[in-house]
């Protein structure tokens, strides 16, 4: 099976120095377990998979999964797909609206004479807490 992907460093300004992160272009087609199987392959904290929208009004769904499991959300992967799709995007667009598990995702893109320089993402839910640990203790490793 051969798609096309682009891995990323975000949150820097050099190689090798961010988050790393896998963007699989053209996921359609695979189905979760093989994109559980991708992202496990590719061992980053997470890889997205991006897909076409359900809805036109939108510009993809995008899938993220870590090794081990696929998640509704995560900050950093929407910040470096959107990095990838606007830097690669034939005509460019001001916003990218992403469909997620969590909801639609919004992503800013911001350019410096044509070039994307930085995304910045509107969470599809404001926080909220949905369980409580208890019983951990700080353990001083000196």
């Amino acid at each position: 099976m051969q798609r096309r992907y682009v891995t990323v460093d975000v949150f820097t300004d050099r190689a090798f120095g961010g988050n790393q992160l896998a963007v699989v272009l053209d996921a359609g087609g695979l189905s979760t377990q093989q994109m559980q199987a991708i992202a496990t392959e590719f061992n980053y904290s997470e890889t997205t998979f991006v897909l076409p929208p359900r809805d036109k009004a939108n510009d993809a769904e995008v899938r993220i999964f870590t090794p081990v499991r696929e998640m509704p959300f995560a900050g950093h992967p929407n910040v470096g797909t959107s990095f990838v799709l606007a830097s690669l995007a034939k005509e460019p667009k001001p916003r990218l609206l992403f469909e997620e598990i969590a909801g639609l995702v919004p992503v800013d893109i911001f350019r410096e004479q044509g070039k994307v320089v930085s995304t910045e993402l509107t969470a599809p839910q404001l926080l909220s807490r949905l369980a409580e640990v208890s019983g951990l203790h700080l353990v001083d490793g000196r």
